[in-house]
Order: C-alpha cells, then structure tokens, then sequence
C-alpha cells in the first residue's frame, strides 16, 4: 500500500505553525479553566471542590507557560525578520 505524506513545511512556515498550535491550545486552556470555575461556582459545598480548584490552578499554570512559549515563539520570528545592523 502506497501512503502519500506531504512535505514537511518549510522553517519560514514551522513558527506559524508553532504559533498556530500555541494559540489553540491557549484558547482550550482557557475553556477549561472557565468551565473548572463555573463548576465552582454552581457547586461551592461539594467535596469535588477541592479537586476542581486544583484543577482550575494547573490550567491557569498551563495557560501561563503557553503564554511564555507564545512569547519567545514571536520574539524569535521577530529576531529573524528584522536583522540587527
């Protein structure tokens, strides 16, 4: 059986790419870190609680370091763009 794959792209197109999955999964962070709070919110007493608050202070965590990543991810295309003279 014949399996086709495309190329790998390019490094001009890698950092996109990067950045592109970065931003996604920022944006999954964030909803489960709303959704771990709302789940807060609506159930204040349950011994789930505690579960759901550490849940929602590993999310932030997760979304803190992508959030780092993203940064450095876009000062290095940033470096690459525009050359030190």
């Amino acid at each position: 059986m014949l399996k086709i794959v495309p190329d790998p792209p390019c490094p001009a197109e890698s950092t996109d790419y990067l950045e592109d999955i970065l931003v996604d999964a920022m944006e999954h962070a964030l909803c489960g870190l709303a959704v771990s709070n709302q789940s807060i919110a609506c159930l204040p007493k349950s011994p789930a609680t505690i579960m759901l608050r550490t849940v929602s202070h590993e999310l932030d965590a997760v979304h803190s370091l992508l959030e780092c990543a993203l940064e450095r991810v876009q000062l290095k295309r940033q470096s690459t763009l525009s050359p030190i003279h």
